[in-house]
């Protein structure tokens, strides 16, 4: 059903509305008045006959007319009727104020599943509950009670009403630009945020939008809905919950689960969604994408006139990826010709003195470095604002006259420009005509900065990273017969888990090059292989109820002759029957002893938010001591396995070091694509663990490899995803 009745409602009733200043169906009613809204508004109180000069109504079914929206503050345990009666009049939706849901624990959850059920029975969407309200500024429609909102073209969304107050404060007070819409998402128990994407994707009006997150409900139909929408406008988030404790208060206040950082972020990323680390930032960095053309290349200028902000800017951009080239030598000519003799005319450009008499001079240093081939973009840091106070007020004049210049520049260029000032405090009038020209003006260095490491990010994604996949699972596709066979076979058997030869096989079914193993059932067949292999083997007990071989004294390494290969048989065999008595012990596995290499481990587990994730890191002991790995949302292209390497502090272990040849990475690229088309053909896999595999020079070795089942797993990896299809390169 199309959100439009709701953001568009041409009626709203009031339930609960009331003459009392404090309650929220008295400032929904004042702000509606306030905002000219253009629609009918029906208070609803069966005690009262008129509230601020409406007429108010006893109950829903009195008011004359089917209406649009519901704006419901009554308690939780009134819903139920409410929704059946505004069922009745046609309603399209309800925004829920009321709290005691699924952020209360199960018996909450199962209520608000229910009021979901009885909504849809009714043909209605629920906004919230647990919701501070929505707005529409461009309807007049103020459910909030927030006075003076700024408008502009950005959407809001949030979990928190307080992070909205925040922000709308925050652009109040600072910016050029404000709001077109808000939305308290609240416990997301109806309308998911992907639902919410679409709807401000195709909304003429709204260029950015902006979100403040604490968990997803579908993370991984919200992941494919941002790719799409990231094409067209993008989204600048904020997640929290990213901390143990702050994943557990998340989770209290909104009712939805909280996900792991490192899997988030790389979601997101991938999604083209411009996450921000501060929400300090969150606004800084959704105005500038607002305001500001994307960056073409990410590649500019600073400008300044003090080396030391100059040396900090220069630090930030270049920690986010941003190159500061060099200049053209007709560039460098013409900024000789302009500034002192002392001025550094390197990027960064220190002016060093050339404006304390005539700030214009930044608007002659603005041309010039715009009009250079290499710069696509212009930072400004330092004093501009506040030379005619810092120095004589008759600059002022001269400031001014920089700042229309600038800001016709930037028109002209299509290059963006943003300004850091240590005199923003002052409110100078030159800062606002740059705000006038939509230049965006901080006070925060690092925030200047980050706006324009975003319009980098951004640009970035338009030109590349969509290409790369679109998170969509297409569950089966691949799967061959003899792989199905396999994980048939051990289900049958009661067995949630493959024998580390079934676990290999299936690999081997999917093209991944693998050394040969054999199952031996007594020490003359292992002998026999031992033989065949010419020795140094290694063999490891095969039972399912022994998963950790080590642990059971189930592996014997470097077993160099016919004597060490039996004694090792009966030693292994005797460990696992003291380990685990009744063990069921199928023998044993005979492989060769890998070649020396870098131990790696690549794993899966279904993450509550976005479904299926691999992850990459260095193996063996290395993985639980460093904790240094990586993590990707199944399917993983080519160039999102690559960059899972690169990822990971310790990625120059695999380039060779110490007279240790380079390792096979592009070997490690294809292992993980094949985890990933593993995990999408076979839903009933809960698990994967290769660890440690064996990098070499060229190839590599799965040393171990384990492969967990379960059934309940299905169901849950259909919710996840949604529609068939192929990861794009």
């Amino acid at each position: 059903m199309s959100l439009d009745r709701i953001f568009k409602a041409e009626s709203v009733a009031i339930i609960g509305a009331s003459k009392d200043e404090t309650k929220q169906g008295n400032q929904a009613i004042v702000t509606l008045l306030a905002e000219k809204y253009d629609g009918r508004i029906y208070p609803v109180n069966p005690k009262e006959k008129t509230i601020l000069g409406l007429k108010c109504y006893k109950s829903v079914l009195d008011i004359p007319e089917n209406i649009d929206l519901a704006f419901i503050t009554t308690p939780a345990h009134t819903l139920k009727n409410i929704l059946t009666d505004l069922g009745k009049k046609g309603a399209a939706g309800a925004v829920v104020i009321a709290s005691g849901f699924g952020e209360l624990g199960e018996a909450g959850k199962r209520y608000e599943e229910e009021i979901v059920d009885l909504a849809r029975e009714n043909g209605m969407r629920i906004i919230g509950p647990n919701t501070p309200g929505i707005i529409n500024m461009e309807k007049g429609i103020n459910l909030v009670g927030l006075k003076n909102v700024p408008q502009g073209n950005i959407a809001l969304l949030t979990q928190s009403g307080n992070i909205a107050l925040n922000l709308i404060t925050e652009a109040s007070l600072k910016s050029q630009t404000g709001f077109n819409y808000y939305v308290g998402i609240g416990n997301e128990a109806d309308i998911k945020h992907h639902e919410y994407l679409e709807y401000f994707t195709n909304s003429p009006n709204t260029k950015v939008i902006l979100m403040y997150v604490e968990g997803l409900r579908e993370g991984r139909k919200f992941l494919q809905q941002a790719s799409r929408t990231s094409q067209v406008k993008p989204i600048v988030l904020y997640k929290s919950g990213r901390s143990v404790k702050g994943s557990k208060s998340a989770g209290s206040h909104t009712g939805a689960l909280a996900g792991i950082s490192a899997v988030s972020h790389s979601a997101f990323e991938r999604a083209g969604i411009i996450e921000v680390n501060n929400p300090g930032e969150m606004f800084p960095v959704a105005e500038s994408l607002a305001l500001l053309p994307m960056l073409k290349e990410s590649s500019i200028a600073i400008l300044a006139d003090g080396g030391g902000h100059a040396t900090i800017a220069a630090d930030y951009l270049t920690e986010l990826g941003i190159r500061l080239p060099e200049l053209e030598k007709e560039t460098r000519d013409k900024l000789a010709a302009i500034l002192p003799a002392n001025a550094s005319l390197a990027n960064p450009i220190d002016v060093a003195g050339g404006t304390d008499k005539n700030p214009a001079v930044f608007a002659d240093c603005a041309e010039i470095l715009l009009s250079d081939t290499n710069i696509h973009g212009l930072l400004i840091v330092g004093l501009f604002g506040g030379y005619g106070i810092r120095f004589a007020k008759k600059l002022t004049f001269k400031e001014e006259d920089a700042a229309h210049r600038m800001g016709k520049l930037m028109r002209q260029s299509s290059k963006p420009i943003i300004l850091h000032s240590l005199y923003n405090y002052a409110k100078p009038h030159s800062l606002d005509l740059l705000r006038y020209y939509n230049i965006p003006v901080y006070e925060s260095l690092e925030i200047a900065c980050q706006c324009m490491g975003a319009l980098a990010t951004y640009g970035s994604y338009r030109r590349e990273y969509h290409k790369e996949g679109n998170f969509q699972l297409n569950w089966g596709a691949k799967a061959v017969r003899e792989g199905q066979e396999i994980i048939d076979n051990a289900l049958a058997e009661g067995r949630k888990a493959l024998l580390e030869h079934e676990a290999k096989e299936l690999f081997r079914l999917h093209g991944v090059p693998m050394s040969k193993d054999y199952l031996v059932t007594n020490e003359d067949e292992a002998v026999k292989i031992a033989e065949d292999f010419g020795y140094n083997v290694v063999m490891k007990i095969v039972s399912p109820h022994i998963l950790h071989k080590a642990d059971a004294g189930g592996v014997m390494l470097g077993l160099k002759d016919e004597h060490a290969v039996r004694e090792a048989f009966k030693k292994i065999i005797k460990n696992s029957n003291k380990h685990h008595p009744g063990a069921d012990i199928r023998g044993c596995l005979v492989s060769r002893m890998s070649d020396k290499g870098i131990e790696i481990i690549i794993g899966t587990k279904t993450d509550d938010q976005f479904g299926p994730i691999v992850m990459f890191g260095l193996g063996g002991i290395m993985v639980a001591v460093m904790k240094d790995v990586s993590f990707r949302v199944i399917p993983v292209s080519e160039y999102w396995a690559a960059s899972m390497i690169d990822e990971i502090k310790s990625s120059v272990v695999f380039d060779g070091f110490r007279g240790r040849p380079p390792s096979d990475k592009q070997a490690i690229v294809k292992l993980i694509q094949k985890v990933s088309e593993i995990i999408k053909a076979y839903p009933l896999i809960h698990e994967i663990d290769l660890n440690p595999v064996i990098v070499h020079e060229e190839g590599l070795t799965i040393i171990d490899a384990r492969i967990m089942l379960s059934e309940e797993d299905v169901e849950k990896k259909k919710r996840l995803s949604i529609s068939l299809g192929e990861v794009k390169e």
